[in-house]
């Protein structure tokens, strides 16, 4: 990663219907279409293939879950080689080998539809304990050139994983949601605190509209290590948005304000 690179990054923001995997990842589809030769990374938002009605959905999710690899990451793979970019997206992961084991994960193909890793949510919201399992890891992965991080809705609220996230290389940290009405004040507080925290790129993507008995907030969003808004998607439309990375601000924002150089994890205990 160059300091002086620039990284074009889409954000899809959907409006899922529950439990149908079709009609959503055909939705997926035509607005990931809208990004074609515009960007390097397309960023989907959480559970994009179910909806995340989980009262709605019931029992009917422990069906609908698939393991990774599966039909729905392999049908994004199909379309990350189509379309010539990689692919950022949250799925409902079944465990392959033991029965009813669910994972909140998000994936990363890249522009070949190879598997790059995934990201297991590992800060569950309280009413998620009744269908998944946490995941034990904070990986930060290589897809497109850059070094990426992965936080999952609700985990938007613990400073904790981004800076974990920063010292481990991220220079951009992907949060795959689901934030509903009356919770944007803190998607759109922690996005760019979490970004200027940590000097980083932060995408908020975000589901959008009415989905079973829950309606989204949208307004899906990038912030800059200066903790400044660089794309926001509306509050009540589908979008697909882009946004120019400028991986220069990092090093600039450090050099300014060396925070990670006076950073001391040993004092603080938890």
């Amino acid at each position: 990663m160059s300091a002086n690179d620039k990284v074009a990054v889409g954000l899809v923001q959907m409006k899922c219907e529950p439990g149908n995997k079709s009609a959503n990842l055909e939705r997926a589809e035509h607005l990931l279409a809208e990004l074609a030769g515009r960007v390097r990374i397309a960023c989907l938002p959480e559970m994009l293939e179910v909806g995340y009605d989980l009262g709605g959905l019931g029992a009917a999710l422990f069906e609908l879950a698939e393991p990774v690899p599966g039909p729905t990451s392999d049908r994004l793979a199909l379309l990350a080689r189509k379309l010539g970019f990689a692919i950022v997206g949250g799925v409902t992961e079944r465990d392959p080998d033991v029965a009813d084991l669910l994972y909140d994960t998000a994936i990363l193909l890249d522009r070949e539809g190879e598997l790059v890793g995934r990201y297991r949510k590992s800060h569950l919201y309280p009413t998620e304990h009744a269908f998944f399992r946490p995941g034990s890891e904070l990986p930060v992965f290589e897809l497109a050139g850059l070094r990426i991080g992965i936080a999952i809705c609700f985990e938007h609220a613990f400073p904790q994983i981004f800076t974990t996230l920063a010292r481990r290389g991220a220079a951009l940290v992907v949060n795959p949601s689901a934030v509903p009405v009356g919770f944007g004040h803190l998607q759109d507080l922690r996005t760019r605190a979490r970004a200027q925290d940590n000097q980083i790129f932060v995408a908020a993507v975000n589901h959008v509209g009415k989905e079973g008995r829950v309606t989204y907030c949208g307004r899906s969003q990038v912030a800059d290590p200066r903790g400044e808004l660089v794309a926001l998607a509306p509050d009540a439309a589908e979008a697909a948005i882009v946004a120019e990375l400028d991986l220069a601000i990092i090093r600039q924002q450090r050099k300014q304000e060396p925070t990670f150089r006076a950073l001391r994890p040993e004092l603080y205990d938890m």
